[in-house]
């Protein structure tokens, strides 16, 4: 197996992988998409919302807003609060969403959530966690396609969210194929 870097940079990274199968290019994409965790805004308490939009609505779409996620230091069980308290006339972009671990914040900051009018408000508090674009696609950290050039040639695409490098995307899902064969090949050895 052989890799070539075609062109990086802060938010796409292309690749040339030749000596594999469909299978296994498929199998990097998808855990590229699938296994990768990031965090995201997971349960949003609402104390205070007087703006025409349901709670709910407003939830989803700043859960949808990427964060950083850091290398290490995190595990599946780490929360950051993210707060929000904002009176209109006002659009709430998602660099009002205050973190409490500046090392987790939002990844673009221009993000429109909601636009308030006078006097409405809206006053809320959330948690991050960790998790993985198989339990929601908030989690998924990028855009990952390939075309294949010959049998056993590769031209991948990776293009990040904003949570971590496009290069990192890779890394990790690498990482998480190489978890998932040697659960298997433990599994396989039992038999």
């Amino acid at each position: 197996m052989d890799m070539e870097i075609l062109e990086e940079n802060k938010n796409a990274i292309s690749f040339r992988l030749k000596g594999v199968d469909l299978a296994v290019a498929n199998a990097v994409r998808r855990a590229a998409i699938n296994s990768v965790s990031t965090f995201a805004l997971d349960r949003i308490t609402f104390y205070e919302n007087s703006s025409p939009m349901f709670d709910e609505y407003i939830a989803h779409r700043a859960g949808l807003v990427p964060l950083t996620t850091p290398s290490k230091g995190y595990s599946e069980t780490d929360e950051i609060l993210f707060t929000c308290d904002v009176t209109g006339p006002k659009t709430i972009y998602s660099h009002d969403l205050e973190t409490s671990d500046k090392s987790v914040k939002v990844a673009i900051e221009d993000i429109p959530i909601i636009k308030l009018g006078d006097e409405q408000h809206v006053r809320m508090e959330a948690k991050a966690v960790m998790g993985t674009a198989l339990k929601h696609a908030k989690f998924q950290p990028g855009l990952v396609t390939f075309e294949q050039r010959k049998d056993d040639t590769f031209d991948f695409y990776v293009e990040t969210f904003g949570q971590m490098p496009p290069r990192e995307i890779i890394i990790k899902a690498l990482g998480a194929i190489k978890v998932s064969l040697k659960e298997i090949d433990k599994k396989v050895s039992k038999l």
